[in-house]
């Protein structure tokens, strides 16, 4: 896929969730589209920056974006919001595992980790199971 292409459909994703494609709504879909693990406003707004968005447009369009449905939002247990983008494979877009490390704070998509049938059955009987989170010490931090 070109870069022309990839600008096309996320303009597209944009415009199909009922909002303008801004210039600061591409780019925010496009960095969330390329990053492999879910960003904290923080580091979404010092990557945009550059741009001329500023911190509290960046705020704006991930909640913005989050409620029409193309980022999910996550909170780990730090009181700090990660967003990430749905990218339209039933693999990321189902509710999926997070890795906390409890040393640097990385946190890191699991889409292949899932619930084994009998924990499903399980679980069912107390709830629903909305997320997981697995803490531990990643590679770097052991």
């Amino acid at each position: 896929m070109t870069q022309d292409e990839s600008l096309d459909l996320v303009k597209q994703a944009i415009r199909e969730a009922g909002l303008r494609a801004t210039p600061a709504r591409i780019a925010t879909l496009q960095l969330l589209r390329q990053s492999t693990s879910p960003l904290t406003h923080a580091v979404v707004a010092e990557h945009l920056a550059s741009t001329g968005v500023d911190k509290a447009t960046a705020f704006r369009n991930l909640n913005d974006m989050t409620e029409a449905g193309l980022l999910r939002r996550t909170e780990v247990g730090d009181h700090v919001w990660r967003f990430e983008a749905i990218r339209g494979d039933a693999e990321h877009d189902s509710g999926h595992p997070h890795f906390l490390c409890v040393d640097c704070g990385t946190v890191s998509c699991l889409d292949h980790v899932k619930l084994t049938a009998g924990s499903r059955r399980v679980s069912e009987q107390v709830g629903e199971v909305t997320e997981i989170l697995l803490r531990g010490h990643c590679n770097d931090c052991r």
